[in-house]
């Protein structure tokens, strides 16, 4: 069966330019009478969404690699493996995606969502009925969420951010809606790519059970908490606390970091309490803890007292510092959903909705957790913007190395922030101007060859 599913994979990965390391000839050559299976039972669908090494674990990390909570040195820079790594950290214009047949982000993502699509079109041929009911709800929302989630990563890295004056008009991200690989991909516009992917989520959270039995399996908490995200990266403040709150409400565990081996290799647990949905990133080269730096400013803003100095770091033996503070127990990034990042969900849509003590109380709840026991102190704030600013700081210390950096840089430069990025290799700078057009990444140049689609402005 597996065998079966992976060529229709290959084939419709072919045909839609996301690309594949066989070459046209090889394709058609194939023979023209091959028959290839289809998925026609439940269990068979939820196999194939248990495929964790293509739903849950994922090459990724672009967006983090491009951001600014790290840097390399020139000699580390120079030492990676591959040059589109290199042109990843200083943000070239075009050939950030390898070349040579090895598999980039664009594809991960759109096998993620060709996977949904097989299992949501098989779903149609199979009756509901009152034995299979749940079953079959279930496997719909698991879909449903997949694809909704490998969209989201998709329209944050390859178009601009979200504005409500421009969203129907900027250029987006091909939408697939069904296994058919003969339908060419087109572009959509930001709109209509954030409204297929709120869509999806919300349905799924009326098909999804509260909590799965696994954190790998999609919940009805995962879809709120993915709701939240998703409604902050298009500014939409009221939806985002909205969601924000009916997963809080379902589910608010937080780790305690006094409880945390902070002398180990990796302290923090891979399903600890906190996590909703799981997944893995396989990140570039470039933000491996080998030879990624955390930014010094950074790293100083972390309070004495503040468990996360000692359990997120480490220092090298020039006296930088890297990180270990993987939602994994092992040096890989955690790319999936958490009870911390829905407070600071909560606290920042506070703030900026001015409700209440503007976000503090949600942000106090997750901090008392991250300090040495009876030496936090509360954070206040005396006015709305007062508290933005706090909050947006814990955010960023909070959430380092989750892929969610550049997210934030490009919604936080519509809001006015006016975020600069710097890079220094040597005596050559290098410098990233809020709004600048690269931060809609290159599109992967054998997609727009094979598609037709029409690239991103540079």
């Amino acid at each position: 069966m597996k065998t079966t599913y992976l060529k229709i994979i290959i084939a419709s990965l072919f045909l839609l330019g996301i690309g594949t390391n066989y070459s046209c000839k090889k394709f058609l050559e194939a023979k023209s009478d091959q028959k290839l299976a289809v998925p026609t039972s439940l269990e068979e669908l939820q196999g194939l969404l248990d495929n964790f090494s293509v739903m849950n674990q994922t090459i990724a990390g672009t967006g983090e690699a491009s951001s600014d909570n790290y840097y390399l040195t020139k000699e580390d820079w120079e030492s990676l493996s591959y040059e589109n790594e290199k042109r990843i950290y200083t943000w070239e214009k075009d050939f950030l995606f390898p070349q040579d047949g090895r598999q980039n982000e664009w594809q991960c993502n759109y096998t993620a969502i060709y996977y949904s699509n097989t299992v949501l079109g098989a779903l149609e041929k199979i009756n509901r009925n009152q034995g299979n009911a749940s079953k079959w709800d279930n496997i719909k929302g698991q879909a449903l969420f997949f694809r909704a989630q490998y969209l989201l990563r998709t329209v944050l890295l390859w178009a601009v951010a979200f504005d409500e004056t421009t969203a129907s008009s900027d250029l987006g991200i091909p939408l697939r809606y069904t296994e058919d690989f003969n339908i060419p991909s087109v572009r959509s516009s930001v709109s209509e790519s954030y409204r297929r992917i709120l869509d999806d989520l919300e349905e799924s959270a009326n098909l999804l059970p509260i909590k799965s039995n696994h954190p790998a399996h999609p919940s009805k908490l995962a879809s709120y908490g993915l709701l939240a995200r998703t409604n902050l990266a298009m500014r939409r403040y009221s939806s985002a606390s909205k969601f924000a709150d009916s997963c809080l409400n379902l589910y608010s565990r937080l780790m305690d970091f006094n409880s945390l081996n902070q002398d180990a290799n990796f302290p923090i647990q891979q399903f600890n309490e906190e996590v909703i949905l799981w997944n893995r990133i396989l990140a570039p080269g470039t933000i491996s803890n080998s030879v990624a730096k955390i930014d010094q400013e950074l790293y100083d803003s972390y309070e004495d007292n503040d468990l996360r100095k000692t359990i997120y770091f480490f220092k090298n033996a020039d006296g930088s510092k890297a990180f270990k503070g993987y939602y994994e127990q092992l040096a890989s990034p955690f790319g999936g959903i958490a009870t911390d990042e829905i407070y600071l969900i909560k606290a920042e849509c506070d703030a900026r909705l001015k409700i209440g003590d503007f976000g503090m109380q949600s942000l106090n709840t997750l901090l008392k957790t991250r300090f040495k026991e009876g030496k936090f102190i509360p954070k206040t704030a005396i006015s709305s913007d007062v508290a933005l600013s706090i909050i947006l700081a814990e955010r960023r210390k909070e959430l380092l190395m989750r892929d969610l950096r550049w997210m934030d840089i490009k919604r936080l430069n519509k809001e006015g922030a006016n975020i600069k990025l710097t890079r220094i290799l040597g005596d050559q700078t290098y410098v990233l101007q809020p709004n600048d057009p690269r931060y809609a990444l290159p599109i992967p140049e054998d997609v727009i060859r094979l598609s037709g689609m029409p690239q991103n402005k540079r």
